[in-house]
Parts: structure tokens; C-alpha cells; sequence
């Protein structure tokens, strides 16, 4: 599927600044491709868009000096003019490369984007750079790679394997392995990932949670019920709360069965579907290639950093699925909408992300932007229309209960989550000396 990357954005002739800067959608879709056909689960995808981009940003920031230095807002960033050297070569030829060259080093199956860089070679070719100025580009793309793979080593993502299997807890009110595939709990240990803008992954902590009860007379009961009503799968043509949360649904787990086969569906993940919208966004604003990459390593960066904090909340305040409680207790036949994801249901992680993603994107480009969301059109959805980023993050939060997957509270206080991570990360930019764009 990566190979389909390239055809779905057409190169005009254009100056070569427009080229490469039109390039990067594309390169960050061929990772997403790549994280779709290896199943990577939401969290560990955010980490790889953030060190791919962060390499291709510590290129940029060393030759545009509009742009702050990363080690001046990542915490315990290593000095960033030890990437690279300064002349002789396309500083933007070598961010795009590196985008490349870090998702083939860390992902699983990063081979696969070793025919995308050959097409982005072919395309330099067909842009008559000279062969000489190329290839000092790409070795100055592969050592940025090197630099940022080797400060990724230290985050704690190599020691995961390490811990302790998780063991669904016994409670009643505990998260529980869910229909058709009952996998196991994904990503127990992830509060322990080094963070990048964020004191802990603690730091953002959600106003509590309904209390668990099978009371019918209880307000969890009543959120039980919210969910049963709107988010059960009828079989019957959607609606239009249904429309929305397939649009949402960036469930990399989702499968269909077969008989006795399980068969994955291959969708994109939540930082996938807003790492899209950022390029998107350039595009429609018309920023130029260092702009774009501004961009894209700001939304990447602050998703690492809302998934450390969600998924810190998820395993703290443990609490079962909609699906486990409806079908232990109301309706054994009940089925959501969506497939509900393998990991505690409070905070949404849809909810938490896209809001603090749309938050740092509104401050780079301002409350209104018109765009067309056409992310998972690869996945036969159609696409969605937006005026702005937090419209967008409000569709995407309210999608989940629309689906079935989660309690009103996750996806309302998750919201709340995400914004306090996205207005701290806005100051943190901002006193770093990050402005917004000027796109007029």
C-alpha cells in the first residue's frame, strides 16, 4: 500500500521550494502506510512521527533562522548544531530524505519505504538538481537520522518488553478484553515514555471520573444507557452520529472475521489522521517547506506528549468499556457501532489528542481555516469539510460515544485533558520564541 502514496498528489511544475514543500504530505503518509501495515498501535505511532519529524526539523531550524533550535523547547533535546554540517549540500532535499530515512531505520517493517525514496530521488532527477548537490543532500539526511535514532534510544520504549505482562484486574468495574478478537491491554507501560514538551506524563490529570454502579438509578447507569441508545450497531443503513464516528474511527485494530479467520481492515491512527490534517492544512495555507515542516513536527511533538499523558489516566483509572458492562449486565446481543480498542476506556485518547493537536494548530494558523479532510478516502470514507481545527477536534471527540466505544464523561473530560496539554504547549512554544504563521 505505501507504493500508492506518490500517486495520490500529483506535481505540477513548479519552483522547487513548491515541490519539496508539496512533497511532505506525501512522505508522512508513506510512514502512516507503513504503521497500517504493521498494525502499530496509537501511542507508538505518535513516537515515530515525532522523531522522523524531529530530524527533518533540526535540519531546517539549523539553515532558517525564523525557526527556534528544537533543543529550545524539547526537553533534554541534545544541541542541535551537532546534526549537521552547514554548507554543501539542500537542506531541503535533506529534511525530506530524513523523513524517509528515520520512519525505514525505526519502524518494523521500514523497508517498505525504501522504494519511496528511490521516487523522491527520481523526482530531484526530474527536477534537474544536480547529482552531486543530491547525493550531499541525502548523507546529510541519513546523519540527521542517526542523531535523532540515537537520542530516541533513550526514551524507555526499549525497555517495555522488559515489564511485567498486564493482567486484567479483577473488579467488576475494570477494563476487560473485549469482542471479536479479545486482545490483550495495549501499551500498559506507556506513562514511562520520556515526554517531549510535558513535565510527566502526570502532569495533565482529568477531572475524575462517573463512579462505577449498576444502580439504574445512578448517573454512570445513565451514561451506560446514552451509550446503548446511540451507539449500537443495527445493521441498518447509518446515521448521521454514525457517519461521523466511521469518519473518526482510525482504529488500527479493527477486524472482520471470516469463518474462523480474523482479517484486519488496515485503517490509519489518530496521529496518522491529524499528522494528515497538518500537511493538509499547509497545502490549503500555501506555507512554504520549512513552514511545513514547522508544522508537522509541532502537531507530532505535542501528540507524543498527549498519548503519554491519556494513556497515564487510561491504566490509573482503569474503567471497563460501554461493551463489557452492556453485555454483562443489560444486553448480551449488544454490539457497538465501532470495534471497541484494546485498552481502558477513561480518558477518550481521540478526545485528548485531537484537542490538544487543534490547539497548537489553531495558534500556529488562527481560529478559522477551511479545509477538506480527505485522510481516509485511501479507506473508501468519504471526506468531511471543517472551518476550523477545534471544530474538527469537537467532531472527533463527541465520534466516540456516536460509536458506541465510549461514556459521555471519557470524551467530555478528555476534551478538558487535551486542552490544558495544548494551552501548555502553546506557552511553551511561544516563550521558546515560536510565532504564529503569517499567512497573509
Amino acid at each position: 500500500m505505501v507504493f500508492l502514496t506518490t500517486a495520490r498528489f500529483c506535481f505540477a511544475q513548479k519552483g522547487r521550494d513548491r515541490v519539496l514543500a508539496d512533497y511532505l504530505r506525501p512522505a508522512v503518509f508513506s510512514l502512516s502506510m507503513v504503521m497500517v501495515h504493521d498494525v502499530v498501535d496509537p501511542p507508538a505511532a505518535s513516537r515515530y512521527y515525532a522523531y522522523v519529524m524531529l530530524g527533518a526539523y533540526a535540519i531546517v531550524s539549523r539553515h532558517d533562522k525564523a525557526l527556534v533550535a528544537p533543543d529550545a523547547f524539547i526537553r533534554n533535546y541534545p544541541v542541535s548544531g551537532a546534526d549537521v554540517a552547514d554548507t554543501g549540500y539542500d537542506y531541503r532535499i535533506a529534511a525530506a530524505f530524513s523523513i524517509l530515512e528515520t520512519g525505514r531505520v525505526m519502524l518494523p517493517s521500514g523497508y517498505l519505504l525504501e522504494a519511496e525514496e528511490q521516487k523522491f530521488l527520481q523526482l530531484l532527477k526530474k527536477e534537474k538538481w544536480p547529482q552531486r548537490l543530491i547525493d550531499r543532500s541525502i548523507a546529510a539526511g541519513r546523519k540527521a537520522t542517526e542523531k535523532v535514532v540515537a537520542w530516541s534510544k533513550g526514551d524507555g520504549y526499549s525497555r517495555l518488553s522488559a515489564k511485567l505482562r498486564y493482567s486484567p484486574l479483577k473488579a467488576d468495574s475494570s477494563w476487560f478484553p473485549t469482542p471479536p478478537a479479545y486482545i490483550e491491554a495495549v501499551e500498559p507501560h506507556w506513562r514511562t515514555i520520556r515526554p517531549m514538551l510535558i513535565d510527566s506524563a502526570s502532569q495533565f490529570v482529568p477531572p475524575a471520573l462517573v463512579g462505577f454502579s449498576r444502580d439504574t438509578t445512578s448517573t454512570f447507569y445513565h451514561l451506560v444507557q446514552e451509550v446503548y441508545r446511540i451507539g449500537k450497531d443495527t445493521g441498518a443503513k447509518a446515521t448521521a452520529e454514525q457517519t461521523v464516528a466511521w469518519f473518526w474511527d482510525d482504529n488500527p485494530f479493527a477486524i472482520t472475521t471470516s469463518g474462523h479467520m480474523n482479517i484486519g481492515l488496515k485503517k490509519i491512527s489518530p496521529g496518522g489522521h491529524w499528522m494528515d490534517i497538518a500537511g493538509n492544512a499547509a497545502g490549503v495555507a500555501g506555507l512554504d517547506f520549512d513552514q511545513t515542516v514547522e508544522v508537522q513536527t509541532l502537531v507530532a511533538v505535542t501528540m507524543m506528549d498527549a498519548f503519554i499523558s491519556c494513556w497515564d489516566e487510561k491504566y490509573r483509572s482503569n474503567r471497563l468499556r460501554p461493551e463489557t458492562y452492556i453485555n454483562r449486565y443489560i444486553d448480551p446481543r449488544w454490539h457497538p457501532f465501532l470495534q471497541t480498542p484494546p485498552f481502558p476506556e477513561y480518558t477518550s485518547g481521540h478526545s485528548v489528542v485531537s484537542t490538544a493537536a487543534a490547539e497548537v494548530l489553531t495558534y500556529l494558523f488562527g481560529p478559522r481555516l477551511d479545509y477538506t479532510d480527505d485522510a481516509e478516502q485511501l479507506f473508501d470514507v468519504k471526506p468531511r469539510s471543517f472551518h476550523s481545527f477545534r471544530d474538527a477536534a469537537e467532531e472527533a471527540t463527541i465520534s466516540r460515544m456516536y460509536g458506541g466505544i465510549h461514556y459521555h464523561d471519557a470524551v467530555i473530560n478528555g476534551q478538558v485533558e487535551g486542552k490544558a496539554i495544548g494551552e501548555y504547549i502553546v506557552d511553551r512554544i511561544k516563550h521558546a520564541g515560536i510565532r504564529p504563521l503569517s499567512l497573509y
